[in-house]
């Protein structure tokens, strides 16, 4: 089977349409988070796009997916694709992508929770777990040394791999993004494909070309060149009306469909009809293409490219790398899933079931257990699970508490939902709480970490990126980037290291011990409470003084101060926390040195 991926910039800086399978059938949806877009077969986007927590992603969302894609780049854009100007973002963009209104957004943004393939790994077992149905791949642009990094993606056990070219893409993002940026997706296909078969990997990942496509001639070359999938964009946004005005970034689009403008959008005329048609003179002419070669179907197709040839020789352009036969084996994917081989069952796998099924029975679930670093992605799986039966209205709310001792994994907590309490007694490795979609996360220290939380660090790097609800509560220090693009979250740490509170967009942080630098750069939501231990967090402007207010704790509201005590006395309750007993006991003495940051409005 092949899959044709029609993806556009609709109307909330998403994808517009996609169709998907190789039956001529066509799912046609706006690309809009919420509950409502699960609860039908025609409206559910059977691809979703993740940009490592940019935009706010949740269990729910990830649950409801046939394929996640992660935009580690755009193609024609790299780095900054699918931009969304701040003038349109709307309350109701903000709201679906959990940000702010007149803010902008990139699409992909700085992935702060990705530095190595090892960290890619990880964000791809994130999503397995929580959805084990769906296809997990990423997107790469076109460039060179890009089959490089796809042999290492095929080894972090990606499903599937996106080679983005430099054309097609958003009239939304800068001139500057568009021009010059990225290579032909002929270039960075060939070389994946050929780095892929010299690594014996190509029969384990499939290969996607993207990036302007819209003929039958542009999808043989692609199959030809080792492409197991073909993407559309601009060609099915022109089938839908798009006359490429090129105003997409001015909230002015005269065929209504890169605004927010009901009035304009009101212009729209596509119909689902309208993208069957095109696919099926593309399938129409392709077929005819085939035949003319002498190959009876587009599988054969695949990787044949000794039926490619240069015909033009202009300057010193040699294509006969980019036409070479590389590695032995298959030259498309076997079919199936990338899975790890011999891959063992999480710690958490059994708990799942009964977890759900006392629910259902409106009973609580507790399970005590001990955990060592090889368990990852706790409490995941309950989530994405959860998530489906909620929108299908067979689940109302869990109420299950995961205790657990000793050193967790990474990703501990990572996409946990509402109704889950998972309390750690020990210490956990990065990434805790990453997606945190409304479980409770404690973590209390052990030893003489207890006795002087604040001088120790209980977690690692990357805690609550992308959270958007639930709360944690953590006895000890945390690592760099920390609560970077929290959205929601409500948390109370003893200390943290440089680029806290990064991109915030929501929620309440307070941070009951040393900071490091570059503290709130991007925040544009949320509240953060610093105790100013040394008294050098404003001497020293060790936040960003463009994006934040500093307000001392007796100018601060009687609501506000009354919050940050109601916090570090949660933090003694549920994280047994010897600081903020000791905080408590003495308040009037330790609030002078309390610094609430507000963000500037933008």
């Amino acid at each position: 089977m092949h899959r044709v991926q029609a993806l556009g910039q609709g109307p909330e800086g998403g994808a517009a349409v996609e169709v998907a399978g190789s039956g001529g059938g066509a799912a046609v949806a706006e690309l809009v988070q919420a509950p409502a877009v699960h609860t039908g077969v025609s409206l559910n986007n059977r691809i979703k796009q993740i940009a490592s927590g940019r935009f706010g992603v949740t269990a729910e969302y990830l649950a409801h997916a046939e394929e996640i894609e992660i935009k580690v780049a755009q193609g024609a854009k790299p780095g900054e694709g699918g931009q969304l100007p701040g003038h349109k973002v709307s309350g109701l963009i903000a709201r679906l992508r959990h940000a702010q209104p007149g803010v902008g957004l990139i699409s992909p943004p700085p992935h702060h929770d990705i530095y190595s393939i090892e960290d890619l790994a990880q964000l791809i077992y994130d999503l397995k777990r929580v959805n084990p149905k769906a296809a997990v791949g990423v997107k790469l642009v076109s460039s060179m040394g890009v089959g490089t990094v796809a042999a290492g993606v095929a080894k972090a056990y990606a499903d599937f791999i996106v080679i983005a070219g430099n054309n097609g893409g958003t009239g939304a993002a800068a001139l500057s993004s568009i021009k010059y940026a990225g290579n032909p997706w002929e270039l960075g296909l060939a070389e994946a494909q050929q780095l892929l078969r010299a690594n014996g990997m190509r029969g384990r990942v499939r290969l996607r070309a993207d990036g302007g496509l819209s003929t039958a001639r542009d999808v043989l070359i692609a199959a030809l060149l080792g492409a197991d999938e073909y993407a559309f964009g601009t060609a099915v946004l022109v089938a839908l009306g798009c006359d490429m005005a090129r105003q997409c970034h001015l909230n002015t689009c005269p065929t209504g469909i890169a605004t927010q403008k009901p009035e304009l959008r009101a212009k729209f005329r596509g119909k689902p009809e309208h993208v069957v048609v095109l696919f099926q003179q593309i399938a129409a002419d392709l077929q005819k293409l085939l035949a003319k070669f002498g190959l009876r179907s587009l599988e054969e197709a695949i990787g044949r490219v000794d039926l490619l040839e240069q015909v033009r020789f202009e300057g010193n352009l040699d294509l006969t790398p980019v036409l070479a036969q590389v590695g032995e084996g298959p030259t498309r994917w076997e079919g199936g899933f990338n899975t790890r081989p011999g891959e063992d069952h999480p710690i958490d796998e059994p708990w799942v079931a009964p977890a759900i099924e006392a629910a259902k029975k409106g009973e609580k679930f507790y399970v005590k257990s001990e955990i060592n670093n090889e368990h990852r992605s706790i409490g995941a799986r309950l989530a994405g699970e959860a998530a489906l039966l909620r929108v299908k209205g067979e689940l109302d709310t869990i109420d299950a508490t995961f205790d657990l001792e000793g050193t967790a994994g990474q990703s501990f907590g990572a996409f946990a939902g509402t109704g889950n309490t998972i309390i750690l007694t020990g210490q956990a490795n990065d990434f805790v709480g990453k997606g945190l979609s409304g479980a409770d996360l404690i973590i209390r220290p052990v030893g003489r970490a207890a006795e002087e939380s604040h001088e120790h660090v209980l977690l690692g790097n990357v805690a609550l990126y992308g959270a958007t609800a639930g709360r944690m509560f953590a006895a000890g220090r945390v690592g760099e980037r920390f609560a970077v693009r929290n959205s929601g979250v409500t948390t109370v740490v003893e200390g943290a290291g440089d680029h806290a509170c990064e991109y915030m967009t929501g929620g309440t942080a307070v941070i009951l011990g040393r900071i490091g630098i570059n503290f709130g750069a991007g925040m544009t939501g949320g509240t953060a409470w610093v105790w100013d231990i040394d008294g050098d967090i404003l001497r020293d402007t060790r936040y960003h003084t463009e994006f934040l207010e500093a307000v001392k704790f007796d100018d601060a509201t009687p609501e506000q101060q009354a919050g940050l005590h109601a916090l570090v006395k949660q933090q003694k309750e549920l994280a047994h926390s010897k600081l903020a007993e000791k905080m408590l006991a003495k308040w009037p003495a330790y609030t002078p040195q309390m610094v609430l940051f507000v963000p500037k409005p933008q």
